[in-house]
């Protein structure tokens, strides 16, 4: 098994990137998606999270209301330590119930959002970085995600540097252009992995 950690920031990409990868045969573990599942009505994820921050952060219907929460974390970093605290074990949990299960042959890309922020780069064999430019993920943010672009500069403001992120990086994928160019870019790196992978098993 190659474990891969795959990660960029808000705006380069890494979905589309991870849907490619999932297409060519990765077994895909997304932390944000997990990070969505420990925290859904009824599990003690979401009981930890209204203990901590009050039932203001929960809609009428029960569910956790995600833009109350956001307001509160990324404004003041120690809430969003708080916050991390209570689901990053959780999905790490999570996380590795999946990785189990994918069986020794298989390339297993973790989508990591905050790979660089948390220090996680040793926790994989190597890690693929998304690297956008910083005008670039602007407008995709207020374009795509109909976000204000003083909202979507707190957001880039509150993780790693593009500098950070390429420090930890064994294999960069440069998603700074058209859709169209980043194809080729993610099958020749599905190639390298599974290279890799095969020597591993072999």
């Amino acid at each position: 098994m190659l474990k891969v950690g795959l990660t960029g920031g808000i705006g380069a990409g890494k979905s589309e990137v991870s849907r490619l990868l999932a297409s060519y045969g990765a077994v895909v573990v997304d932390s944000d998606r997990i990070a969505r599942e420990v925290v859904e009505p009824g599990t003690p994820g979401l009981a930890a999270v209204v203990a901590e921050f009050g039932p203001g952060v929960l809609t009428a219907e029960g569910t956790l209301d995600r833009p109350a929460l956001g307001a509160v974390v990324f404004a003041d970093k120690d809430r969003l330590a708080a916050l991390n605290a209570i689901v990053h074990p959780l999905v790490r949990a999570r996380s590795a119930e999946l990785e189990a299960a994918a069986g020794p042959d298989a390339v297993v890309v973790h989508d990591v959002p905050l790979l660089a922020e948390n220090g996680l780069a040793p926790l994989y064999d190597l890690v693929v970085v998304i690297d956008a430019g910083t005008d670039t993920r602007l407008e995709r943010l207020v374009r795509l995600r109909g976000m204000t672009p003083d909202e979507a500069r707190a957001r880039m403001a509150a993780q790693a540097t593009r500098e950070e992120r390429l420090a930890v990086a064994d294999l960069v994928i440069d998603n700074d252009g058209p859709l169209e160019a980043l194809e080729p870019q993610v099958r020749a790196v599905w190639e390298q992995l599974r290279e890799r992978a095969a020597k591993r098993s072999g």
